[in-house]
């Protein structure tokens, strides 16, 4: 029983770089900007998870906010509280990882629909230039 969240940390750290080794090859092999983005989307997603992982406490421990409302008495106390208390770094780099990714998200799709919009393709692969004023085919 002791060994479970040792094993599903494990699982779950696998199954975070099975998903980042997928996204850097979307990234760079596949030529359609909308695979490419789904893929970098896909690797944010899977560093933020591996963010939670490392600020995981395993069950039991009762996690407390790290707030310490008055001096402990004892070093033991001090000690105890430090065991029980939250990082709250890796939750405040998380909360501005999401939003960061969003947006950077939302610029590259606007890129890509001007991209398309020029060449008339999101294929990434030599795009033959559009004469200016002329609708692509």
């Amino acid at each position: 029983m002791s060994d479970l969240p040792s094993a599903i940390v494990t699982v779950v750290v696998t199954a975070v770089i099975v998903n980042i080794a997928i996204a850097i090859y979307g990234i760079f092999s596949r030529p359609s900007l909308v695979k490419k983005i789904v893929a970098l989307v896909l690797f944010t997603d899977s560093v933020n998870v591996l963010a939670v992982v490392v600020g995981f406490r395993a069950p039991g421990t009762f996690p407390s906010p790290p707030i310490l409302p008055e001096q402990p008495a004892r070093p033991e106390d001090l000690r105890t509280f430090l065991a029980r208390s939250v990082d709250p770094i890796p939750q405040a780099l998380l909360v501005t990882a999401i939003v960061i990714g969003l947006a950077v998200s939302v610029f590259l799709l606007g890129l890509a629909v001007l991209y398309y919009k020029h060449f008339g393709t999101t294929d990434t692969r030599i795009p033959q230039e559009v004469e200016v004023g002329e609708a692509p085919e």
